[in-house]
């Protein structure tokens, strides 16, 4: 017996199985692509909805579901796909705004913070009026060994002692310093063994300042911070911190301030961290882009295996971000740029090689059919027929990946990665938001250099 063609079928029949479940009468009916949109869109809006927990948003899947039956029974023509469009993404973004708690009114109820974050960035840190500095220094064994080193240190004729010669996390110590130039403020501060610097001053969280006697000497109690310890491997092991003492004083005329200084060290940085990364993801993206091209492995079996390989290795490497790559590299080879780059570089490889492919699937078949008609191997196809014609795009993508890489650098900088995404974290921990603007115009106007100059040779090359 033949089975009964859809457009002879009870649309009685269909309109109860659509009431079932959304969309099988129209898959009854024959309108299978239909069917499948139907029934995707009202299980998503119910599963949204059911996850938010509100029920006053079931209504938007119930709608759907008539919805659903209304088209059923309008079939060929239909109910109106704008409807259906117009229910789901209310759903979409009406559960999304109050899912992410958007309050516009936050702004106004919090003014008076955010006078105070931004009032300061209207004046960036960069430039100062000359000065000069004095500073001594002396290291503290934090916890104690079993013979602490004398805690004493002289530079420049400025004498920094320490009482006791060392301490565990919380433990007081009297700063003695001599040789400092009399009645002037004097900032005192703690740097951890990796050159973190901690404020020891109100509750760790403000600059310590004594002011320097007749003779130039302060004396200060000082706590050793709680979170000096927080990125040592071992918080048992013995090292060597110090405690810094540092007076200013204006000379007249204009320099860069250390903030600017700090500023121009992190752009260096990252500029030097993009450049490597993306030289060496490119030199290792390169060779993995040939067999990862479909039009070059698909003409036997064990080829088109190794694409499938690389490929799936390629999309794993890419679908991990970047900032996670740099938290796990720093775990292993420790905080700095190394770990930064070697996480760049990870992503740049993955996601070069697979741009790289994707130029080599589009390129003019015609040469490649004809290299292999001459009878060539599979190298000296991609030696005369594929490279000739990839050379500019490879280099445009190169130098676009390099743009893309001086950006995510700053943010590799957050998790300790190096440049000026480290110094940027360290500024907004301290609140200082002179530096983090100085910082944000630096960024962006390496940005946008970069970003012009990267443009203006792809549209060449193009």
């Amino acid at each position: 017996m033949k089975p009964t063609p859809p457009a002879r079928r009870s649309r009685l029949v269909a309109v109860i199985l659509s009431t079932i479940i959304p969309g099988l009468g129209q898959g009854w009916l024959g309108e299978w692509p239909r069917a499948l949109g139907v029934f995707l869109a009202t299980v998503t809006a119910l599963g949204a909805t059911l996850w938010y927990g509100k029920p006053g948003w079931l209504v938007i899947p119930a709608a759907l579901w008539v919805w659903n039956v209304f088209d059923c029974l309008r079939l060929p023509r239909g109910a109106p796909l704008w409807l259906a469009t117009l229910l789901w993404l209310g759903m979409a973004y009406g559960i999304g705004w109050q899912a992410t708690e958007i309050n516009p009114r936050a702004f106004i109820e919090n003014s008076e913070r955010a006078r105070s974050v931004f009032r300061p960035m209207l004046e960036p840190d960069f430039f100062r009026l000359r000065t000069e500095v004095r500073q001594g220094w002396v290291e503290v064994e934090v916890p104690c060994s079993s013979a602490p080193p004398r805690a004493e240190h002289t530079v420049e004729a400025v004498t920094v002692r320490v009482s006791p010669d060392c301490a565990s996390l919380n433990e007081a110590l009297i700063v003695t310093v001599e040789g400092l130039w009399p009645n002037e403020p004097t900032q005192v501060f703690w740097s951890t063994p990796i050159g973190d610097i901690k404020l020891v001053g109100g509750q760790y969280n403000a600059m310590l300042l004594v002011t320097s006697d007749e003779a130039g000497k302060i004396t200060a109690l000082v706590r050793v911070p709680p979170s000096a310890q927080d990125a040592m491997p071992d918080p048992t092991l013995p090292l060597k911190h110090r405690v810094y003492v540092e007076q200013e004083r204006k000379i007249g005329g204009i320099e860069i301030s250390r903030n600017g200084g700090y500023i121009l060290q992190g752009i260096y940085e990252t500029l030097a961290l993009a450049l490597l990364t993306t030289t060496l993801g490119a030199v290792l993206a390169l060779p993995l882009s040939f067999p990862a091209a479909r039009n070059l492995m698909s003409g036997h079996a064990v080829t088109f295996f190794i694409y499938l390989v690389i490929r799936t290795i390629l999309n794993i490497l890419r679908s991990i971000e970047a900032l996670i790559m740099a938290i796990i590299f720093v775990v292993i080879v420790g905080l700095g740029p190394f770990a930064g780059m070697l996480a760049l570089t990870v992503h740049t490889v993955a996601a070069l090689a697979k741009l790289y492919s994707e130029v080599v699937e589009g390129i003019d078949p015609g040469p490649i059919e004809a290299v292999r008609a001459t009878g060539a191997t599979w190298l000296q196809v991609v030696r005369f027929a594929v490279i000739p014609q990839i050379v500019p795009l490879f280099t445009a993508l190169t130098i676009y990946r390099w743009d893309i890489n001086v950006r995510m650098s700053t943010i590799i900088g957050f998790v300790g990665g190096g440049g000026i995404g480290y110094f940027l974290w360290q500024w907004l921990v301290l609140n200082d938001y002179r530096a983090v603007s100085s910082c944000f115009i630096a960024i962006a106007v390496v940005v946008l250099t970069l970003d012009t100059f990267s443009a203006r040779v792809r549209e060449r090359l193009g």
